[in-house]
C-alpha cells in the first residue's frame, strides 16, 4: 500500500504542478517577472525528484503567492 501512497503523491503533485504551469502562463506580468515565475517553478518541479513532501510545500508556498499576482 505505501507503493500507492507514493503513486498517487507523485500523480497529485504532478497534477498540480501543471496547474501552476498553466497559471504562471496566464499571469499580466511583465515578462521579466513571468520567467522569474518560471524559473521558481522549475526549482519546485526538481526538487520534486528528491523531496515530494518538501516540494508540495514550497508548491503550496509558491501559489499562495501565485494568488496574489494579476491575471490576464
Amino acid at each position: 500500500m505505501a507503493a500507492d501512497d507514493g503513486l498517487n503523491q507523485e500523480t497529485e503533485l504532478a497534477r498540480r504542478l501543471r496547474e501552476a504551469h498553466r497559471r504562471v502562463r496566464s499571469c499580466a506580468v511583465p515578462n521579466e517577472e513571468r520567467v522569474r515565475l518560471a524559473r521558481r517553478l522549475i526549482a519546485i518541479s526538481d526538487a520534486a525528484k528528491h523531496d515530494i513532501s518538501s516540494a508540495s510545500a514550497r508548491l503550496d508556498a509558491f501559489l499562495i503567492a501565485l494568488d496574489d499576482t494579476p491575471t490576464s
